[in-house]
């Protein structure tokens, strides 16, 4: 494959990174603060914002990272290679751990929705603990076939 054509999905990647970061650097402070207005008699209300929304920008990041790899291999003819198997194992489990981070910063989406009465709130928390599962199985459905491919390509070598 020619390098380059996975130049639209690498710079697609690189894009969604960006916003993310900026949210990371300009909102989650803004969160943080915001609920600990809510809360002052919990003091640690702050630390535990912090906590849920960077610990799952942690393995967001990681996530993009091993979809650049990917993209990278299949640069280089290895798209059918256990470099990627490893890799779509990597995204699935990045994936599993921000819907895990969310479920367990539900109660504290649910403090704050309940004081500001935001709904919403709750919402958002849903929406990616869902989004980040359904990545999560696109993953593992891409993770075994790719797997079978490998399988069959190997087979087919051998019977040549």
């Amino acid at each position: 494959m020619k390098r380059g054509t996975t130049l639209f999905l690498k710079a697609a990647v690189i894009l969604i990174g960006i916003p993310v970061l900026a949210l990371c650097i300009f909102l989650v402070p803004e969160i943080a603060n915001f609920a600990a207005e809510l809360y002052p008699e919990l003091t640690y209300i702050q630390f535990l914002v912090y906590l849920d929304l960077y610990a799952s920008a942690i393995p967001f990041y990681i996530a993009l990272y091993q979809a650049f790899k990917l993209l990278g291999y299949i640069d280089k003819n290895k798209a059918f290679s256990e470099l990627s198997v490893r890799v779509l194992k990597n995204i699935k489990y990045c994936a599993i751990t921000i819907s895990s981070v969310y479920v367990l910063g539900m109660p504290l989406f649910y403090l704050i929705a309940e004081k500001d009465d935001a709904p919403g709130i709750i919402v958002i928390g849903l929406i990616i603990i869902f989004a980040s599962m359904v990545i999560a199985v696109f993953a593992a459905v891409l993770q075994r076939l790719l797997t079978e491919a490998i399988e069959l390509k190997s087979e087919n070598d051998l019977t040549v």
